[in-house]
């Protein structure tokens, strides 16, 4: 061996932790740790090279045998006993093993030792222990046992016996000791920690069962350890504590989270668990399914940034931090979730805080709810709510149509029955029966148009037609043409017979007769009603058609925005308007149009109807 190497190697093994030595198989010391050193009060320089047996006088011929077996190439374990300078014994647990060099020869003898001065002291205590121990197990209700090893005696505490179920002057052996745990895996595994206890020194703590002479069954804990006397195991002492109680309290407690877990598991609910950092540490079957995984552990320390987007991580986490800091729950919180792979859900989320036992944040619990399906039959609810409102306004448009249109035909009608009664000349009255005639065809074509509103209230798809503006106006003019002879009304028409708009029938007679009437009703006092009608078409296709009148007038600067109101009523020098100008802009605007007033107080009123051309 090169010297350098020697070096190298003494340097290294000087600074093991454990107190090591090498020697030759002269029984000379080559290399020491410092621990060694200190452990038996050495000088380094001058204890290498010594031989070992001359520095340990003690024991020479048991040592000296277990070195010589290493040599062998065998592994050796003991004890030693040894005397400092002030007659104080000390004790060490020694292991011998063969020291082999670079070809695999052996060279010598690696020695390890360890003080056990306090160990051994301690045994020497042991009477004073069993005292003690007796008192705690009166208290603590732990038994204790001892066997001995070379008298092969078992010896019971009067606890241990109480635990087992058999009398004071039961008398135990080994073989009966063991026959008390149930056969098969407990009885096996006592069996086996006793024997290494024996034959390897080896402690244990087992957990087991037993069965009484009465055949009742009993949780235990039975703990034992080997004490040495001259280096060799002599006896087993331990303790035997019955844990029945706390083991049933265990099963219980593992009852109750199975079932709690079995519970949280079919819940329809996403529940987690998050800790302090926003990893989940829980969820259950809900949250596993709609993230997509199989196994909890799958999800298990991972927070919402490797779940889903960063802007749903933020707000997630914000959250998170808001419920731990102030302890407060967030309580139904409708939240959207957009996974990675741009699902998006809503839920209906709560947050609790997740407190220790002195009421510290540990995390927060979660709750969400998939509400996805709930929106969806929200929004079909909604629309069928929007639905049935445009049904019902329609409904209510209708009724009013019908009311006025059907109104003013009665009125005509009742008119030249009651001319026709009071006339004497028959030309008049062929004149008023003509008139007559045409009302009758009027109100025909009237309840068809009706019809039609019907058919437009249960067919969206149905199209507008082609209408000639003229036939209309002269449709209502003959069902008002009473009406119109009564109050006087000079109607002028400057709308040319090839003007058309794509409208309703039924809509355009009703936006015309509500218009002519309007302007008939609220007539000025001082002057007989006149009524122009214009119409052109505009550069962009729209009908524009005006109906001016020289009425009252309206102030639009105090009641404009009530004008097309729905029973808003207003006063003008005793003016009152009901709902005709509100059915006249529902029913241009159900067409695709719009309406625009223009009025001066005392000098009449301009309404101008736009037709878009489109369907």
């Amino acid at each position: 061996m090169k010297t350098n190497t020697l070096t190298t190697h003494g340097f290294l093994i000087k600074q093991l932790p454990t107190a090591t030595a090498f020697i030759d198989t002269t029984f000379k010391i080559v290399y020491a740790s410092d621990k060694w050193m200190e452990y038996f009060n050495l000088e380094y320089h001058n204890s290498l090279s010594k031989h070992l047996l001359e520095i340990f006088t003690d024991n020479n011929k048991e040592w000296k045998d277990s070195i010589e077996s290493c040599f062998k190439g065998n592994t050796e374990q003991g004890l030693q006993s040894t005397k400092n300078d002030a007659g104080k014994e000390k004790w060490f647990e020694w292991s011998n093993s063969p020291w082999y060099d670079d070809n695999e020869n052996i060279v010598g003898a690696i020695i390890q030792t360890d003080d056990v001065t306090h160990r051994i002291a301690s045994e020497l205590k042991l009477d004073k222990l069993e005292n003690l121990l007796k008192d705690q197990s009166e208290i603590s209700k732990v038994g204790t046992w001892e066997y001995n090893i070379i008298t092969e005696e078992v010896t019971w505490s009067e606890m241990t016996k109480k635990i087992l179920g058999v009398a004071k002057d039961f008398k135990p052996n080994l073989e009966s000791a063991l026959n008390f745990y149930k056969r098969g895996h407990n009885r096996n595994t006592v069996a086996m920690v006793v024997h290494n206890g024996i034959e390897k020194g080896e402690s244990w703590n087992i957990k087991s069962q037993i069965l009484t002479p009465k055949g009742k069954e009993k949780w235990v804990v039975s703990a034992g350890k080997p004490l040495y006397k001259e280096g060799k195991v002599t006896r087993l002492i331990g303790t035997f504590q019955d844990i029945s109680t706390q083991v049933e309290a265990e099963i219980k407690t593992k009852e109750s989270e199975q079932l709690l877990r079995t519970l949280v598991d079919n819940l329809p609910l996403n529940v987690y668990i998050k800790d302090t950092e926003s990893r989940k540490v829980l969820v259950n079957q809900s949250e596993c399914d709609y993230l997509g995984v199989t196994n909890p552990k799958e999800l298990i320390g991972k927070t919402d940034a490797d779940l889903y987007g960063e802007e749903i991580a933020t707000i997630s986490r914000d959250e998170d931090l808001h419920v731990m800091n102030s302890k407060k729950s967030i309580i139904a919180k409708r939240t959207v979730n957009i996974k990675k792979d741009g699902k998006s859900t809503s839920f209906l989320t709560s947050k609790l805080p997740w407190l220790d036992i002195h009421g510290q944040s540990q995390g927060i619990i979660g709750i969400s709810l998939d509400i996805n399906e709930l929106i969806q039959k929200e929004d079909q609810l909604r629309d069928l709510i929007n639905v049935t409102a445009i049904q019902n306004k329609k409904l209510i448009n209708f009724a009013h149509i019908v009311s006025h249109n059907l109104r003013s035909h009665t009125a005509n009608f009742s008119m030249l029955l009651d001319f026709l009664i009071n006339e004497k000349v028959e030309e008049e009255k062929t004149r008023i029966m003509d008139m007559l005639s045409h009302a009758s065809v009027n109100l025909m074509d009237t309840l068809e148009n009706l019809n039609e509103v019907v058919d437009i209230s249960t067919n969206v798809n149905l199209e507008k037609k082609p209408i000639g503006l003229n036939e209309q106006i002269t449709k209502v003019e003959q069902s008002l043409s009473a009406f119109l002879h009564k109050n006087k009304v000079k109607l002028t028409n400057h709308i040319l017979d090839d003007i058309t708009v794509k409208a309703v029938p039924a809509y355009i007679e009703s936006i015309v007769l509500n218009l002519m009437t309007n302007a008939v009703k609220y007539k000025h006092p001082e002057r007989d009603p006149r009524i122009i009608l214009s119409a052109r078409k505009l550069e962009d296709n729209t009908i524009l058609f005006s109906i001016q009148d020289n009425g009252m007038g309206i102030d639009l600067n105090k009641y404009g925005k009530k004008l097309f109101g729905m029973y808003k009523t207003f006063h003008n020098n005793s003016d009152a308007r009901g709902i005709g100008l509100y059915l006249v802009k529902n029913q241009i605007e159900a067409m695709g149009g719009n309406i625009v007033a223009t009025s001066e107080v005392d000098k009449g009123s301009t309404f101008s109807v736009y037709f878009n051309d489109k369907d």
